[in-house]
């Protein structure tokens, strides 16, 4: 059995999303996705919209996940020491240095292989365009 692990945010669930999910899937036979506990989301993008446990439950509903866990505050990497994955996908704009990854996954033992999903063709796929969006809208209203 191939082990898949995923991570993101997943705080407005958008067809980059589900893309990104479904390939991640198609490399093996059961998916983990991990999503960002909302203090990794704070430190490293925005002030969550969505709660840990709403995006993981979410994430977990979704057909092609298998299970979904909230990841470590801290130590990215113990959480991939307990899903042990067979295969590590990032989203085709995810910021992980794939070099630095394979060297610390390598220095902790973990025998994972790095992949990279491709980019989704459709328009709205970016969470922060998303908001974008809404915000332009929201003062055509007045």
């Amino acid at each position: 059995m191939v082990r898949v692990m995923a991570s993101g945010v997943f705080d407005i669930l958008h067809t980059g999303h589900i893309s990104y999910l479904e390939q991640a899937r198609a490399m093996g036979d059961e998916l983990v996705v991990v999503v960002a506990c909302d203090n990794t989301v704070r430190k490293r993008k925005h002030e969550p919209i969505t709660p840990e446990a709403m995006r993981a439950r979410i994430i977990a509903s979704l057909k092609a996940v298998d299970k979904a866990v909230i990841g470590n505050d801290g130590d990215m990497y113990r959480t991939i020491e307990e899903i042990r994955p067979d295969i590590i996908v990032l989203g085709y704009d995810q910021a992980f240095d794939e070099n630095e990854l394979r060297k610390e996954l390598k220095k902790r033992n973990i025998a994972a292989e790095i992949r990279r999903a491709g980019e989704c063709g459709d328009d709205l796929t970016g969470t922060r365009r998303i908001v974008e969006r809404i915000i332009k809208g929201s003062g055509d209203s007045k």
